[in-house]
């Protein structure tokens, strides 16, 4: 992503916001199944975010404690 892209163009390429080319009568999920799906994206998202910080600080706190 360019961190210098006007809000329009940021969301390109893998990030481009997904869109569903369906009718509603195709569409079987109701908006609150589509925004538990999305918050549970979100939420797996975070946690793996929060494990990722956790990793990076034990790894530094190790390279810090090295005898060197």
């Amino acid at each position: 992503m360019d961190p210098y892209a006007k809000p329009k163009e940021q969301k390109v390429g893998a990030r481009r916001p997904k869109i569903a080319h369906l009718p509603t009568s195709i569409e079987r999920r109701t908006r609150r199944e589509r925004q538990a799906e999305k918050q549970a994206v979100a939420a797996e998202r975070r946690a793996i975010k929060k494990s990722a910080r956790r990793h990076l600080k034990q790894q530094l706190l190790a390279e810090l404690e090295e005898p060197g």
